[in-house]
Formats: C-alpha cells, structure tokens, sequence
C-alpha cells in the first residue's frame, strides 16, 4: 500500500460516497450562549425571530384527529359552561339566603323593641330636634305594647 491511498482525503469529490445534502445545525436551548443584559434593560423581553424562521403553514391534520380534537374543545367548552351555572347557582343562593338573613334580623329587632306609646301630643311639641329624630313610629297591631 502507498502512502496516497491510506490518506483519507477531506475533499467529497474524492470519496466514492454518494455526496449528502449539505445538513444544517440547529441549535439547543442548552447549548445556546446566555443573553447578557440588554440595551433595553427589559430582560423579560424575548430577542425577535427572524421572518424566514417563522412556521407559516401547519401541516393538515387527519380527519380523526381533528374530530378528535373538536370532540376536545366541546367538551372543553362545556365543562366551562358548566362551571359558570354552577357559580352563578352559588352567588344566587348567597345573595338569597343574605336577603333572608337581612329580614328575619329586621323582624327580630322589631320583636325585641320596647315601644312607648306617646298619648299627649303636647309632648311632641316639647321635645328637642335630636330627640324627634329618635322617634319612630309603628303599627300597634303587630307591636307589643309595654
């Protein structure tokens, strides 16, 4: 053996190999240089693509998968529905039980008041401003009179 033929030879012509495509690097997130900070200083801001890298068109999907993936969003879609009645029911039934709670407090102050009944209205025309306002006035038949 010469010494020409056990040299390998970096030239693809040489080579009795079907020539390749020519392949291109993609880069990994792991490998990639870390960003310093930016002119900016708004770190949160991701560096912006260039147009060419953009996917513009999706490949078409299958007939069952995109069934499949409108049967997903229904039900999706649904369950949120759902979740929506289900609060709104709650809020309603809050709001209802806060309007119960609200009258029978009403009616239970209105038991525990002690009432006085004013018979000379010459007393009326005695009182003091701050003291008319005190008064109130009530239905006899539904009040205990002390």
């Amino acid at each position: 053996m010469t010494e020409e033929t056990q040299v390998k030879s970096d030239n693809p012509k040489d080579s009795n190999a079907p020539a390749a495509k020519p392949v291109k690097k993609v880069k990994k997130p792991e490998n990639e240089v870390p960003r310093g900070q930016p002119k900016s200083h708004r770190p949160w801001k991701t560096p912006k693509t260039k147009f060419s890298t953009i996917q513009k068109t999706k490949p078409r999907l299958s007939f069952e998968k995109k069934m499949e993936l409108r049967n997903q969003l229904r039900s999706i879609k649904e369950r949120s529905r759902e979740i929506k009645e289900a609060k709104k029911e709650a809020a309603l039934e809050k709001k209802q039980r806060r309007l119960e709670n609200a009258e029978r407090r009403l009616a239970n102050e209105r038991k525990a008041e002690i009432v006085q009944v004013i018979k000379n209205p010459a007393k009326l025309k005695r009182m003091k401003k701050k003291q008319m306002r005190l008064i109130e006035k009530r239905d006899l038949s539904q009040v205990k009179v002390v």
